[in-house]
């Protein structure tokens, strides 16, 4: 009788143990899905840009090197700069949907800041004009005593973008405490240039753009609600349309960053 009774407690607590086994998937599961919202920020690092554009009415030069005062270049002229950033910063919040079985949507609005660290290679009608006195570069004026290349390798200002990004991501392992995860997204930029190399103004500008980005990040669940993540960004928009101020003439600057991100998703 007593053996009966062991076995049949054994077998109670067997099954009672296997059908907490069998349904804590499906808890953990939907503990992870639903409504969320998210923090990040991090490191924002825009690759050098290869500037290219046109004069957009004839212009007439100052006195350069070997360029002789009142030049003129006409309307169509190409023109043509490289610009290298400085290490910046980017920060977003977001709003999305979990729906527990490895996929998420998400709305996010991100910023994206980096200053210039310098400018090099100027073109101006496919010619290298670097060792130029900068004096070439504004109508009516004599030399300056600097060359076109010290002046812009000085740098100075910024690119920076506000984006409003739909996203789509995928949680390879989605219920578990640890999961990786690939995502996707496609957006609006709003960009604004500022070129100011020396102190001179260059550029000053703003235009909008659809922007892009490919992700792969990690995230690790601290409780059912809470959710540490970090991940990578492959950011880019269309390239930004500038209008120039120092001479007559539009340059269009390339826009795209490697993101590194830390952040946080409190589910609902």
């Amino acid at each position: 009788m007593k053996q009966l009774l062991t076995f049949k407690k054994t077998t109670a607590l067997v099954a009672t143990l296997a059908g907490f086994t069998l349904a804590s998937p499906s808890v953990a599961q939907q503990a992870s899905g639903g409504l969320y919202f998210s923090g990040s920020f991090g490191l924002a690092s825009l690759m050098k840009s290869n500037n290219a554009g046109a004069l957009t009415s004839d212009f007439t030069t100052g006195a350069g090197t070997t360029i002789p005062a009142g030049t003129v270049l006409p309307s169509g002229t190409d023109l043509a700069w490289d610009t290298d950033f400085k290490s910046g910063y980017n920060f977003a919040l977001g709003m999305g949907y979990d729906y527990g079985n490895g996929f998420r949507t998400e709305f996010e609005v991100r910023y994206i800041d980096s200053d210039v660290d310098s400018h090099d290679g100027v073109l101006v009608g496919g010619g290298a004009i670097g060792t130029e006195d900068a004096g070439v570069l504004i109508t009516g004026s004599p030399n300056l005593g600097a060359d076109v290349a010290t002046i812009v390798a000085d740098g100075q200002g910024s690119v920076s973008t506000l984006a409003f990004m739909g996203n789509t991501y995928y949680d390879f392992m989605a219920g578990e405490a640890f999961s990786p995860y690939l995502g996707a997204g496609i957006g609006y930029s709003s960009n604004s240039v500022k070129f100011s190399p020396s102190a001179v103004g260059v550029a000053d500008d703003k235009d909008g753009a659809l922007a892009f980005q490919l992700i792969a990040g990690a995230d690790f669940d601290l409780n059912d609600q809470t959710t540490l993540f970090a991940d990578y960004r492959y950011f880019m928009s269309q390239k930004v349309k500038t209008q120039l101020d120092l001479l007559p003439g539009e340059l269009k600057v390339e826009n795209k960053a490697s993101l590194f991100n830390i952040g946080v998703r409190y589910r609902f």
